[in-house]
């Protein structure tokens, strides 16, 4: 008997490209109604995981289930739908006229008027899809990958091309799409996104399971702090090499000391360093700084 109590598994999965290793035996498992982002820096196995979890890679080993059946059986019932990176308009047809187009292919769509709405389009039904800008074809993509109403909907760096106003409304949007107890799965390089916008975060280095959980127990688990101070026109040079900093960042007169040990940071600052510190915070470490230790300590 299938199981259906996950939206999504990954039991031991592996995937080769001839000699290459790009997923390598990951599991992992995600409940229906979750809204999860995956992170993970350039040919960590992102987009391979999603191409295997739509079904147009099969693993070279392990299980991929969707919902307890085959990610092909999934697409084929419509329970799937699918926002890339990229993916060509068809110029010549009005935005409402591709909408429809797309919509009538599937047993249960949408209404029409419910689409446009929901990815803020009504404005521009009438627009041709050629003339369109790359946030407002974007916004089209996200009402295509809608349209049949899926119970799964993937979406890979969505925000592409969007200012921060097409980026508000869009994740206005999902949000209103999750709401109705859809899994929402989106890949991203923009962390406040995923911090702002998931309920649990995944990410993956080098094919593998790196960390799985709340935005909020990724950033405390990473551990580590942020000490910051107004640097000025001081020169940043031995900062790196303070007792406890991993990383340092400098950007608009002011340094950031990212630490495994912020006493032992401090000391060093004050005792070791002949600079004028003022205006210093210490902070916890963001989900970016979690990300690069993760990233790190996978390599």
């Amino acid at each position: 008997m299938r199981s259906t109590s996950n939206a999504v598994e990954f039991d031991h999965v592996s995937k080769h490209y001839g000699a290459v290793l790009a997923v390598d035996d990951l599991s992992l498992s995600i409940e229906p109604g979750t809204t999860v982002a995956l992170l993970g820096p350039n040919g960590a196995g992102k987009s391979t995981s999603i191409n295997l979890l739509l079904g147009l890679l099969l693993p070279s080993s392990g299980a991929v289930r969707v919902h307890g059946g085959t990610p092909a059986e999934a697409v084929r019932a419509g329970q799937m739908g699918a926002m890339l990176q990229n993916g060509a308009l068809i110029p010549e047809l009005t935005v409402k006229e591709l909408i429809d187009l797309v919509r009538r292919l599937y047993p249960d769509p949408l209404a029409l008027d419910e689409l446009l709405s929901l990815a803020d389009l009504t404005e521009l039904a009438g627009r041709r899809a050629g003339r369109l800008s790359g946030g407002q074809a974007q916004r089209v993509r996200f009402a295509l990958a809608v349209a049949g109403a899926p119970r799964i909907l993937l979406l890979d760096e969505p925000t592409a091309a969007m200012d921060v106003e097409s980026r508000l409304r869009f994740w206005a949007s999902m949000h209103d799409y999750a709401a109705g107890g859809r899994t929402v799965l989106f890949a991203t390089h923009q962390m406040e996104e995923a911090d702002e916008h998931s309920d649990r975060v995944i990410v993956i280095a080098r094919g593998r399971l790196a960390a799985d959980g709340t935005a909020a127990q990724i950033k405390a688990d990473a551990g580590g702090q942020a000490v910051s101070f107004v640097l000025g026109e001081q020169p940043a040079a031995g900062l790196d090499r303070l007792p406890g900093v991993t990383a340092v960042e400098v950007a608009g007169g002011t340094a950031t000391l990212h630490t495994s040990d912020p006493d032992a940071t401090l000391d060093g600052l004050y005792r070791g360093t002949a600079l004028d510190v003022r205006g210093l915070t210490l902070t916890g470490a963001d989900l970016e700084a979690a990300f690069l230790q993760l990233t790190r300590e996978s390599r």
